[in-house]
């Protein structure tokens, strides 16, 4: 298994390559700096879950694309540990454990996410059609939709269509932790 960073590198420099996309237009189409996507690409730069998302967007792919491979298809139960995924891009004040990359055959990822104290996460409108389910599993968080914070707790569940902005915060003095499963269409 790589390195988070590495396997980010990586990943970045062949969806690129697949495209024929220069720095430059990379830049265009994912609005992160040509500097910033160097740097990701040689390994210099750990991107928060925010660029993360941007350089998503651009490419039209899921963000778990970018964090781990696909797991192998196998016919039996595929079990995953939250302890053993869960990580800080770029001590971002969120965790991400991508419990199950996106899989084409299934239409979605999952992560468990954690919110630190005071932390607030803006996402940009994800590509036309993309679903979001928010669970809450522990403490309490505020979801921006439509331009309006609403407070969720222990055992909160939503959907919405992520093809708007939205955004997560904890305004508490202990971490939020959800559950976020991501639909993609077809």
């Amino acid at each position: 298994m790589k390195e988070p960073n590495q396997y980010l590198a990586d990943t970045l420099k062949a969806l690129r390559r697949e495209r024929g996309w220069s720095l430059d237009a990379c830049a265009r189409e994912t609005g992160v700096s040509k500097a910033m996507l160097g740097q990701i690409e040689r390994g210099e730069s750990s991107p928060t879950v925010a660029t993360l998302w941007k350089i998503a967007g651009g490419f039209h792919t899921s963000l778990s694309t970018f964090l781990e491979p696909v797991p192998e298809p196998h016919p039996g139960p595929l079990y995953r540990q939250t302890d053993a995924l869960r990580r800080q891009p770029a001590g971002d004040g969120m965790l991400v454990a991508p419990l199950f990359p996106f899989e084409a055959r299934f239409g979605f990822e999952m992560f468990e996410l954690t919110l630190l104290p005071g932390h607030e996460q803006l996402s940009d409108p994800h590509d036309r059609g993309v679903i979001e389910h928010v669970i809450v599993q522990n403490g309490e968080m505020e979801l921006l939709l439509d331009g309006e914070w609403q407070r969720l707790g222990p055992g909160a569940a939503v959907r919405f269509h992520a093809d708007r902005p939205h955004g997560y915060r904890n305004p508490g003095r202990e971490p939020a932790v959800f559950y976020n499963l991501i639909h993609y269409p077809a």
